[in-house]
């Protein structure tokens, strides 16, 4: 018996374990961003008010952001996309040269250079988020250099990160087939041909 036409043209992407890491992920993060600029900005947090409220949301979210990772790991499918991530291989050398070049012809396996990239980046952010944010929380951890240069940090790579989860999210708005991808796990055959070419094959 064969598959329908319009699942036949195309291929699972993500199973519902990966798109739920992605997803919680994804709103814990915002909680924190969010959280984060009515904490730093003055217009926000005249706006919001409710600073004790908003400092506890930004703790906790910031505390529960490594949880949907940790919880993914039961996951066969989800280890085997961290598998991904972490091998840059001589076609992911090639996507980068073809990138800074502007080059279309950029080969890809299942994540191409700048996910596995963006994807070591924000691992390394969360956790350096994490340790100095505990740092600020409790504040008998450490003495006050160790608290103020860990304030620094924080403050300095929250901005940073806030950056680049524009850019990440901008790269995902233009991008309509990447995003229905995560929200049902499949994606049309052509589009996987040409943006990932390697997994595809």
């Amino acid at each position: 018996m064969h598959p329908p036409p319009e699942l036949a043209a195309r291929v699972r992407r993500f199973t519902r374990a990966e798109r739920w890491v992605h997803r919680t992920t994804a709103v814990l993060m915002g909680v924190c961003v969010a959280t984060a600029a009515c904490l730093y900005l003055p217009q926000l947090a005249e706006l919001v008010g409710r600073r004790t409220l908003v400092v506890t949301l930004h703790e906790w979210s910031g505390l529960l952001l490594p949880a949907p990772f940790l919880l993914g790991l039961a996951s066969r499918a989800f280890r085997a996309d961290l598998s991904r991530l972490n091998r840059f291989g001589a076609h992911d050398r090639t996507w980068l040269r073809a990138a800074l070049r502007r080059q279309p012809e950029r080969p890809a396996g299942k994540f191409n250079a700048g996910q596995k990239l963006w994807a070591a980046w924000l691992a390394g952010a969360v956790l350096v988020m994490l340790g100095t944010g505990l740092l600020m929380w409790f504040t008998h951890l450490a003495p006050l250099v160790w608290r103020t240069g860990s304030t620094f940090v924080h403050d300095w790579l929250a901005l940073a990160l806030g950056i680049v989860l524009a850019g990440h999210i901008g790269m995902a708005v233009g991008d309509p087939e990447a995003r229905r991808g995560m929200r049902t796990g499949y994606v049309r055959r052509d589009w996987a041909a040409r943006e990932h070419g390697e997994w595809l094959d």
